[in-house]
């Protein structure tokens, strides 16, 4: 039987390390977006994606588990409108079918985690 370690931060969840990923991409390739969207598109979707792993972190410290279900479906609300930004970074042709198709992998796998996460904290 495997020793699950003891969830001690929010850093130690899954979902806020996989987000964590997911927002790296996300800087890494909008280094490359035209400079006029650095106040439009670009700063969007950072944000976005920044206010992802923030929720997380912040539902992960609240103690009633209504407030932590709220901070994590606000993680998926941002992660939502990434979804769309990243739509129309791909249909503007900012973004590479390779690029596309990883930050949208990974976007998709963190949804997944992140709605198993909601879940079960609603559960308790």
């Amino acid at each position: 039987m495997e020793n699950k370690k003891k969830i001690q931060s929010f850093t130690d969840l899954d979902v806020w390390r996989e987000a964590h990923v997911l927002v790296i991409l996300i800087y890494k390739i909008t280094k490359n977006f035209p400079k006029e969207e650095l106040f439009a598109l670009v700063s969007q979707m950072r944000r976005a994606a920044v206010s992802i792993t923030s929720n997380i972190a912040e539902g992960f410290s609240r103690h009633s588990y209504k407030e932590k279900a709220q901070f994590y479906s606000m993680a998926l609300g941002s992660l939502t409108e990434l979804h769309s930004q990243l739509l129309v970074a791909r249909d503007i042709e900012y973004l590479f079918k390779e690029d596309f198709e990883k930050i949208y992998s990974q976007l998709v796998s963190v949804n997944k985690l992140l709605n198993a996460f909601i879940r079960r904290t609603r559960e308790f």
